[in-house]
């Protein structure tokens, strides 16, 4: 059966390289490795080849359908006990910790594994169509010649940090590199209509268009980044660089209504999905009416339970034993929904209050032949750090571990820290029905959550879907979006409940996703960011 190609993602820039990818008959897996390498590109504090991911790849003339996760381990250099005397706080949304100095957030030691790179190689290595070369040229292009700062782009750019974070603007100045690309001559964060020229990451992916990801890896880039780490007190050398290596795995799998899930395995935040959905399965939603305070409470305990079992249980399974069958059993979720309908409420204490990062983006794309794509990849959080002469950031990601020994989510070399990407695609006997996925730290899986009840379970088309107003509860506050009726949060703050509102009418989550009707697909890219869908 023939589909409407179709691309979704955060950034317009990107979108149009998938669309010129598909247009050009190239696949979803060469699109998705197109959009990426531009995105790295055009939002340079959300993602990029100094970054991590998760790859939901659905091939139907071929029947594969498999995941490839990048998460990005901490460098062998790291220690469990290296920054426990350092705490000061947790953050509420239980999206890391603040540590004195922020050694953590900010800077060399913040740096984890990068596998992006890798990992896009290795999806061109099993799937792609076209010649690699030819997938790196819009983002060399927009490289070279320069993009225009977008208001989603400045908005972030400026964000003022919270509960202890580092601010990102004080990330675009942290090293002469970034000054120079993303601050205006007096040093604030450039605005919209401002140009980014990056002559330096230019000629890197020009070298990773001809010798592939080894020119990265291996080469005189590993060399210039292991000398900078040495310079400056961090973590990873060339020898961590050299070990990565992205993981192929089946789908995790789970029902709803009628409808296969597939997601990702742990460490990525697939599990939460499933046990979220599975509990709800359990509830008539649309009889509770669609944000109605019986539904916001409802959702928001299946959110807490997901989040206190993540806590206690979830982690890299090479380190930590996770009991996937257990936590997705008909007993595990048959519990947790009685205990819902009783109004017993589950904990998930933070010791701090905050709220949450999204330095993460989304690509969702269906080509002609019907394949998949959902690829979610970030830097975590943005280190600050590009190394001289390269035009790339780093990740933070050593910023989520936790610098408690001996938990789940505890720092160990070759460690990958939870992470709640969950691309995920749904099946209806056995045919994509939709694919979808969320940037947003810890509310990537409480926005692809709603976004699925939105579409499932009331009818949503996917634009309606992913800009309808969302809630969260990742710990015990409920937070809600400024579009939630103060009607419905008095009720629920007189059941008890702490409610925070966010001032943003978008917010929890921005996600991008795709639904397929036959062959006919639609797509919805989040309010919140400057995306869109479009057909090829």
């Amino acid at each position: 059966m023939s589909h409407e190609a179709i691309a979704v993602t955060p950034q317009p820039e990107a979108t149009e390289a998938a669309v010129d990818v598909l247009r050009a008959g190239g696949n979803a897996v060469d699109a998705a490795i197109a959009t990426a390498f531009v995105q790295g590109v055009v939002d340079p504090l959300m993602c990029g080849i100094g970054g991590f991911g998760s790859m939901a790849v659905m091939m139907p003339e071929t029947g594969e359908h498999e995941y490839i996760d990048f998460h990005a381990p901490a460098p062998i250099g790291a220690q469990p006990d290296m920054w426990a005397d350092l705490i000061e706080s947790e953050t509420r949304d239980g999206f890391g910790f603040v540590l004195q100095g922020r050694v953590n957030d900010i800077g060399h030691q913040s740096v984890c594994t990068p596998a992006a790179l890798r990992a896009y190689e290795l999806a061109h290595r099993r799937h792609g169509r076209m010649p690699w070369t030819e997938l790196l040229g819009s983002a060399i292009a927009w490289a070279r010649d320069g993009w225009m700062v977008r208001p989603h782009v400045a908005n972030w750019w400026s964000d003022p940090g919270q509960m202890g974070r580092v601010a990102n603007h004080e990330r675009l100045s942290h090293t002469k590199g970034t000054r120079e690309l993303y601050c205006r001559e007096d040093g604030t964060p450039k605005r919209p209509g401002d140009h980014v020229i990056n002559s330096d990451l230019s000629d890197l992916l020009s070298a990773v268009a001809k010798d592939g990801a080894d020119a990265f890896y291996r080469g005189d880039i590993a060399k210039i980044i292991e000398e900078d780490m040495i310079a400056n007190g961090g973590l990873l050398r060339r020898t961590d660089l050299e070990a990565i290596e992205p993981k192929v795995l089946p789908p995790l799998r789970g029902r709803y209504r009628g409808l296969d899930v597939t997601t990702n395995n742990p460490p990525g935040g697939g599990i939460m999905l499933l046990e979220m959905l599975g509990i709800l399965e359990r509830f008539d939603l649309a009889e509770l009416g669609h944000n109605s305070p019986d539904y916001i409470r409802t959702v928001a305990e299946a959110m807490k339970r997901a989040t206190a079992d993540k806590d206690a249980h979830v982690g890299d399974p090479a380190f930590v034993e996770v009991d996937v069958d257990r936590l997705l059993s008909a007993k595990h979720l048959d519990t947790a929904a009685a205990a819902i309908r009783a109004d017993n409420r589950v904990s998930v204490a933070r010791f701090s209050a905050g709220l949450p990062s999204r330095d993460t983006t989304q690509i969702s794309i269906v080509d002609a032949q019907g394949g998949c794509v959902s690829m979610t990849h970030s830097l975590g959080m943005p280190s600050g750090v590009v190394p001289p002469g390269l035009g790339f950031m780093f990740n933070g990601c050593m910023g989520v571990f936790d610098p408690r020994p001996g938990r789940a989510g505890s720092i160990a070399p070759g460690k990958a820290r939870f992470s709640s990407i969950c691309p995920s695609i749904l099946l209806r006997d056995g045919a994509p029905v939709m694919v979808i996925g969320a940037p947003g730290a810890t509310q990537i899986a409480m926005g692809v959550l709603q976004a699925v009840l939105n579409t499932v379970d009331f009818g949503m088309d996917i634009a309606a879907a992913v800009a309808a107003p969302r809630f969260s509860a990742t710990s015990d506050v409920i937070d809600v979006t400024n579009r939630i009726p103060h009607g419905v949060t008095r009720e629920l703050e007189t059941e008890g409940y702490d409610v925070m509102r966010s001032p943003a009418s978008f917010d929890f989550g921005w996600v991008h996703g795709i639904t397929i009707d036959g062959g006919r697909t639609s797509g919805g890219a989040d309010p919140a960011t400057d995306g869109m869908a479009m057909h090829a």
